[in-house]
């Protein structure tokens, strides 16, 4: 008894404070000023290509939680023309991913320091209580960053990514950008108008986070087909540093579950 009295008023504490720090670091990395505190976030430029082919090379600027600038080349299969597409001046696009993830760190930080700094746990439960709902918490955070939107290609053209670039996008060319775990990606699709008179048989695509060569989908009053699916990629290092941070304090959360569900169980606690 007198050892979990001490778990309950002295290691919980340290954990927490443990918890405080990973997670307020965790938070820093996603580079975005706190409000009132100023400051313009900085620019981070990154090249997107991917290894044995250039038929898509892209530099984009990252600012936080926006893509602000996105310069993209590419190489036209058919003909070997070049299209060279940038974002509008006026223009940037939000990732949805990184501004999710950021606000549940910060709601899991919350959890953790919404008491009065003298408060005493008095039973394991109340613990066992926090750590599932900060995990909670922590698993969407990183959840939004593993597990990328499915879309299906009708809303891929009917983004607002297509109307971001100039020259506009041709009619047969969509784009998507989004996160993957550590990675930043740029999916272009190629596409070909498929003709009334044609003998294949339309089935649309559904939702994918990529969709590969031969899915059709309907938009307006034409049908299209995927001919080719180019994907370039980059590591964002400080994306990688926030999972790692995930990781690491989910580790510490369940850590101390288990160390309260031991004591709980060996002394026959009964926590009211």
């Amino acid at each position: 008894e007198e050892e979990f009295k001490w778990l309950l008023q002295e290691e919980v504490h340290a954990v927490l404070r443990q918890l405080q720090d990973i997670l307020k670091e965790a938070s820093h990395r996603f580079a975005l000023p706190t409000s009132g505190s100023g400051g313009a976030v900085k620019q981070e430029n990154f090249v997107l290509s991917t290894s044995g082919t250039d038929q898509v090379k892209g530099v984009m600027t990252l600012q936080g939680d926006a893509l602000c600038q996105a310069d993209v080349n590419l190489k036209m299969p058919r003909n070997n023309q070049l299209l060279h597409f940038a974002f509008r001046e006026d223009k940037q696009w939000k990732l949805q991913q990184i501004q999710d993830a950021r606000n549940h760190v910060n709601q899991a930080i919350y959890l953790l320091m919404n008491r009065d700094v003298n408060y005493q746990f008095k039973t394991g439960l109340e613990v066992l209580k926090l750590m599932d709902a900060v995990m909670l918490q922590l698993s969407r955070a990183r959840n939004r960053l593993t597990t990328p939107a499915t879309l299906t290609l009708p809303e891929i053209a009917s983004s607002g990514l297509t109307k971001m670039f100039t020259p506009a996008l041709p009619p047969d060319i969509l784009v998507n950008f989004y996160i993957n775990l550590n990675k930043l990606c740029l999916t272009v699709y190629q596409l070909h108008v498929m003709q009334p008179s044609t003998t294949k048989s339309f089935k649309p695509a559904g939702g994918s986070v990529l969709h590969n060569p031969g899915a059709m989908f309907e938009f307006g009053s034409q049908r299209y087909e995927v001919c080719h699916v180019h994907k370039v990629e980059c590591v964002v290092p400080w994306l990688n540093d926030a999972l790692v941070f995930f990781t690491v304090s989910l580790q510490l959360c369940q850590q101390l579950k288990d160390k309260i569900s031991v004591f709980s169980s060996y002394w026959n606690y009964r926590p009211y």
